[in-house]
């Protein structure tokens, strides 16, 4: 069990984000306990949570919809959250197809095999 620093510490997350993060659902109650002095007692689990939770913040999910996805407490349909992963994966999809076009154009332009079409 840890204190919220060492939470912080261990996830390189700021207390005020895990604060903002209980607030808004997305750290289940379960790993969060209070001691006598009412201060948050997490359970180790919570890390590995969290790094889970950054990786979906980084694949573009709002906290809106990273909360709806992870609460519970909502009762959402598996066919509900299996559609907001896929509209996610294919957002990314499009993402990767457009960042492969730059890159080959990138390579074209190092290579002299494209001019830009205006003058810089």
């Amino acid at each position: 069990m840890m204190k919220i620093n060492e939470v912080s510490k261990r996830t390189g997350l700021p207390i005020s984000t895990l604060r903002f993060y209980e607030r808004k659902k997305l750290i289940p109650d379960g790993f969060v306990k209070r001691d006598e002095n009412n201060y948050r007692i997490y359970a180790e689990e919570i890390v590995e949570y969290l790094d889970d939770v950054k990786a979906l913040l980084s694949a573009d999910f709002s906290i809106e919809e990273l909360s709806l996805l992870v609460n519970q407490q909502l009762n959402l349909s598996y066919e509900v959250r299996k559609k907001m992963v896929e509209q996610k994966i294919k957002e990314i999809e499009d993402i990767q197809k457009q960042l492969r076009k730059s890159k080959k154009f990138l390579s074209a332009i190092l290579v002299g095999k494209v001019n830009f079409r205006t003058k810089c």
